[in-house]
């Protein structure tokens, strides 16, 4: 890798965010968190392409997630753990009408998130209906 080329991939991407989904702010955190040695990888390869058409097979970084993602997915952040990582993603907000007449109002914003890691968390243990 060229000296600067990380501040280069950075500005690029705070320029391109703006048309980028979650899924992909995600995957290109991820990507970074690896090569900087924070997390690790899954052991799947994938294939990444670029803007210009250059296809790169890469090492598939492992998952992380927002607190309330792991929590939908039946896990719990352990206490103590902090974030491994906090970047941008787009959080979508309905408002609900407060007349009759009135259509709710849907709002699309930009929003720093915390992201955990695999090894961050518990399953939560589900309690048995006596």
């Amino acid at each position: 890798m060229a000296k600067g080329s990380g501040s280069l991939r950075a500005s690029a991407y705070m320029k391109g965010v703006f048309s980028m989904t979650n899924e992909q702010i995600i995957l290109f955190n991820r990507i970074q968190l690896m090569k900087d040695g924070v997390i690790g990888t899954t052991g799947n390869q994938i294939c990444i392409e670029d803007e210009e058409g250059n296809k790169e097979v890469i090492y598939e970084p492992e998952q992380i997630h927002t607190f309330m993602e792991w929590k939908r997915r039946g896990f719990s952040v352990k206490k103590g753990e902090k974030a491994i990582a906090q970047f941008t993603i787009w959080k979508h907000v309905t408002k609900k009408a407060k007349a009759e007449n009135e259509e709710d109002e849907e709002k699309m914003f930009m929003k720093q998130a915390f992201f955990f890691s695999a090894e961050q968390v518990e399953a939560i243990e589900q309690k048995q209906v006596v």
